[in-house]
């Protein structure tokens, strides 16, 4: 005798199908090259944009003003990148803002599109100015990037209104935290970059960081504090600590959403310090 059967089996049957392939094409996709930013990573940005500071509020966190209760004096200032484009200086240097750092370069690969509107406009009107490089370990050498730098923007000279360059050395934004290198061989990356920056200009360069990132990528190295000063980045109502082998910082970093331009600093001094700065 026939068995009758249901209508729906055979639907059924291709729904489960047509389901079974579908998870067998999502697999597949799933294998290949990028799925993973695909499926929900956060997209990495083009090399070239990064800034001082991208990655201080995710993984360093925010909090707060600044305390007003300092012994010292501090000078207010900027620094700035292509992504600010065109920046507003006479209305910067009204607001009280008297000194700039302007991105120059990043590895061996990117020259700030801005770089002439940046330098050349905060220094007219009235500001001392110098540049910053935003370091990649994994790309080129220690001395290739600093080489690099003074070629194109990142040079010094005593004319009391160039500060010394800034070695920017931070979170990656494009792949691992500390470029896939150890903690000894990022310490021996960042020396063979001052040293070749203090060869070539005779200044030792400032380096900008943050305290937890100096940690995690380089122990906590204490071997730079006696010649570099130290820019740090801390977006809360105190530096709170300092890397090791620093007793003060010089520059603190203290928001990225300040008027106008939204990386606003702190030099630890008056005018006249900064100055001094400048002068070697």
């Amino acid at each position: 005798m026939p068995v009758h059967r249901s209508g729906t089996a055979a639907p059924a049957r291709r729904r489960l199908f047509a389901g079974g392939t579908l998870l067998a094409a999502l697999a597949l996709l799933l294998t290949l090259p990028g799925a993973a930013s695909a499926a929900g990573t956060a997209a990495v940005p083009e090399r070239g944009t990064a800034r001082m500071g991208q990655g201080v509020i995710a993984h360093d966190g925010q909090g707060g003003t600044p305390s007003t209760g300092t012994s010292a004096v501090q000078t207010e200032g900027v620094d700035v990148a292509s992504h600010q484009g065109n920046v507003a200086w006479p209305t910067l240097w009204n607001s009280g803002v008297k000194w700039a750092y302007v991105k120059a370069t990043e590895g061996t690969y990117y020259k700030n599109t801005y770089f002439t509107q940046q330098y050349t406009g905060s220094y007219n009107v009235g500001m001392i100015r110098g540049t910053y490089h935003f370091a990649t370990p994994d790309t080129t050498s220690g001395a290739a990037q600093a080489n690099y730098f003074v070629d194109n923007g990142g040079g010094w000279s005593k004319d009391g209104r160039t500060l010394p360059g800034v070695l920017d050395i931070e979170w990656n934004p494009y792949g691992a935290q500390c470029y896939g290198k150890t903690q000894a061989a990022m310490v021996a990356w960042i020396r063979d970059f001052v040293n070749t920056y203090k060869a070539r200009t005779g200044r030792d360069a400032v380096i900008y960081t943050a305290t937890s990132w100096w940690k995690d990528c380089t122990g906590n190295n204490a071997g730079f504090g006696t010649t570099n000063p130290l820019w740090v980045a801390r977006y809360n109502t105190t530096v709170g600590e300092l890397p090791a082998g620093w007793g003060v910082y010089t520059i603190w970093q203290y928001t990225s959403s300040g008027p106008t331009v939204g990386d606003h600093n702190h030099f630890n001094g008056a005018l006249d310090r900064v100055v001094a700065l400048a002068n070697g």
